[in-house]
């Protein structure tokens, strides 16, 4: 009869943590949220990485310089507000400007060969990636308009001309979303801007 007294007396004296491992923690409250590493962190400058973002599609291709008569007001200055720098600088057409917005780093190929109207081949070295800073008058649609360095030259038939010359119009060619960045800090070289994505630097002159 004590013996069963006791027994008794034991269930209704267990502790609650009776059958859990030695090292369980027997918690009521939530989790605390887990605190990201400082890898995990995003770039101020890298909003998304190039294995985010895989949207293509196929447009025409004109290249322009920053110049009085082929930009608006001040050419120094990009209709996003960033600098007119050659070496990264692209523009859209305004229909274009929920797939490209303002800060897009996209890269541009072509598989058809060179025609009288479109020598991509010529220039092709020079586009690497680049940055959409800039649009485009209303009246085109689906383009994009590289900015080339307006005292550049490439060698076409033996003569040496401006890139945005040498190009033409280009009727088809591929862009591909490669990421996004801070339209406030867009990388000043081809190197760097390809470096933020873990992509190859195309190869330049």
């Amino acid at each position: 009869m004590q013996f069963a007294i006791l027994a008794v007396m034991a269930i209704f004296f267990l502790p609650a943590s009776v059958g859990a491992p030695a090292h369980a923690q027997v918690t009521t409250s939530a989790p605390a949220a887990a605190t990201p590493a400082a890898d995990d962190e995003p770039s101020s400058r890298k909003v998304a990485s190039a294995k985010e973002a895989t949207q293509s599609m196929t447009v025409s291709m004109t290249s322009y310089n920053a110049v009085a008569g082929q930009t608006d007001g001040d050419p120094h200055t990009t209709a996003s507000g960033a600098r007119s720098n050659p070496e990264v600088v692209a523009a859209r057409s305004q229909d274009l400007g929920a797939e490209l917005p303002f800060g897009t780093v996209i890269k541009v190929e072509r598989s058809q060969s060179d025609t009288p109207n479109c020598k991509f081949s010529k220039v092709e070295h020079l586009i690497g990636y680049r940055v959409i800073a800039d649009t485009m008058a209303s009246r085109w649609t689906k383009k994009i308009d590289v900015l080339f360095d307006q005292t550049d030259t490439v060698k076409v038939n033996g003569l040496e001309m401006n890139p945005s010359r040498a190009l033409g119009v280009c009727g088809t060619v591929t862009v591909t979303v490669v990421g996004h960045v801070d339209i406030k800090d867009i990388p000043a070289t081809q190197g760097e801007l390809a470096a933020m994505f873990g992509e190859p630097t195309l190869a330049m002159r």
